[in-house]
């Protein structure tokens, strides 16, 4: 029998200085998923849909996770730090009481793809400092189970630790590829008291028999509504590739105006203020 899911089909989205996204979670039909506040699929080979780039631009109050599948990226920011993102590359960014900064193509042709995830962060931690991380690809562990290949950029699986931990909503994502016709057995445990969610890239995917089309985020789980143990991923009948993400909700308000994301709409206003007083770090 097939596991109900609640499928999110993607709204086409023009970002940046006219990046073509792909949203899922930010969208009228599921505006968060606690702690996720927005997640876009960029995946083009057309240079028109990417190269004008993300030029400058406030956030405050989040993390930002960029997964780059395809392509070259160039990341600046108001604290200094400078980030050459590569095929099969990650940033993690905490904005926390503010950043400014930009993420540019570093080509004029062949594809760009990959995925931009925001994180809230508790009401503790949104006025902190500013944290980057770079990770490169060779930094990012393989596992093998059965047909399936495991990167895992962040979490633990199995005992096996990613590349990278979230101490404040013990996030685990993971680029999940599965041979032809194979399968994946989610961890016991995997989703429990968490949100989760499995965005395809490639090939047939479905979860607990149900399929996901192109396009689509599959929410696998709720705090409310767990999935059950033992849920399984299969592909089709050529390989199948898909981003599984989990994490532990925060259960605080969300207050959220364009690249802000705070507690109240008095925390917003005094961040719009900040921004246009030149008072980010």
């Amino acid at each position: 029998m097939s596991l109900s899911l609640r499928l999110i089909p993607a709204q086409l989205l023009s970002e940046g200085a006219g990046v073509t996204v792909h949203r899922t979670i930010g969208t009228p039909a599921l505006r968060s998923l606690d702690p996720f506040l927005m997640l876009d699929h960029f995946n083009s080979t057309r240079p028109g849909d990417y190269i004008a780039g993300f030029p400058d631009h406030p956030h405050r109050g989040f993390v930002t996770f960029t997964y780059l599948l395809e392509g070259h990226m160039l990341h600046r920011d108001s604290m200094g730090h400078s980030g050459d993102l590569v095929s099969g590359g990650a940033q993690w960014m905490k904005a926390a009481r503010g950043v400014i900064h930009s993420e540019m193509p570093q080509q004029t042709e062949g594809r760009m793809s990959g995925f931009q995830l925001w994180i809230n962060l508790p009401a503790r931690e949104k006025m902190t400092d500013p944290e980057y991380r770079e990770i490169l690809p060779s930094r990012i562990p393989l596992l093998r189970e059965g047909k399936a290949e495991i990167r895992l950029l962040a979490g633990s699986w199995a005992g096996h630790e990613g590349a990278l931990t979230d101490p404040l909503t013990h996030i685990l994502y993971a680029d999940i590829l599965l041979s032809p016709e194979g399968t994946l057995t989610l961890p016991g445990g995997l989703l429990s008291g968490r949100s989760a969610f499995l965005y395809p890239i490639d090939g047939a995917i479905r979860a607990g028999g149900t399929e996901v089309p192109p396009d689509t985020l599959a929410v696998l789980a709720t705090p409310s509504l767990p999935a059950p143990d033992g849920l399984v991923l299969s592909g089709g009948d050529r390989p199948s590739r898909l981003i599984l993400v989990t994490g532990r909700p925060i259960g605080e308000p969300v207050a959220a105006y364009g690249p802000f994301v705070m507690n109240t709409r008095e925390e917003i206003e005094q961040a719009i203020d900040d921004y246009r007083n030149n008072r980010f770090p």
